[in-house]
């Protein structure tokens, strides 16, 4: 289910619009810009995804309904959010149970320097006048 999916089934459920859903729906879906698969889901789509949610928007929206307006809490829709698209809500050990500890993961001393540590060693050239 895409973003604007869940914000129709969120106005659905609590009243209001799409629109009054939809920038947290797709910031629970951001991670799609980083991984283009269902695996983006491991980012966001969990316990710590919905609580960071709810630092980011707040504990409640206000929602127009037609008499008057209503407090919807940010927690239930981003939990809908991931109720919808896994049919349970996962914790972030869920995710990592089966994965492999690879060498780097403890601080494995690299083989390579990133061009940035490079950069910064580079020793002045003699006679440059400086800026």
């Amino acid at each position: 289910m895409n973003s604007w999916h869940h914000a129709v089934s969120a106005a659905r459920k609590w009243g209001g619009t799409p629109e009054d859903y939809i920038a947290i729906e797709e910031f629970i879906d951001s991670s799609k810009q980083v991984i283009g698969d269902v695996r983006h889901r491991s980012l966001y789509h969990h316990t710590t995804g919905v609580w960071l949610c709810q630092q980011v928007f707040g504990r409640t929206i206000t929602v127009a309904r037609t008499h008057g307006s209503v407090e919807v809490p940010v927690r239930l829709i981003a939990e809908q959010h991931v109720l919808e698209d896994l049919g349970w809500l996962p914790s972030p050990a869920d995710y990592i149970a089966g994965m492999p500890i690879a060498p780097w993961m403890s601080g494995a001393r690299r083989r390579e320097l990133p061009l940035s540590h490079l950069l910064s060693v580079v020793p002045a050239i003699e006679g440059a006048e400086s800026a």
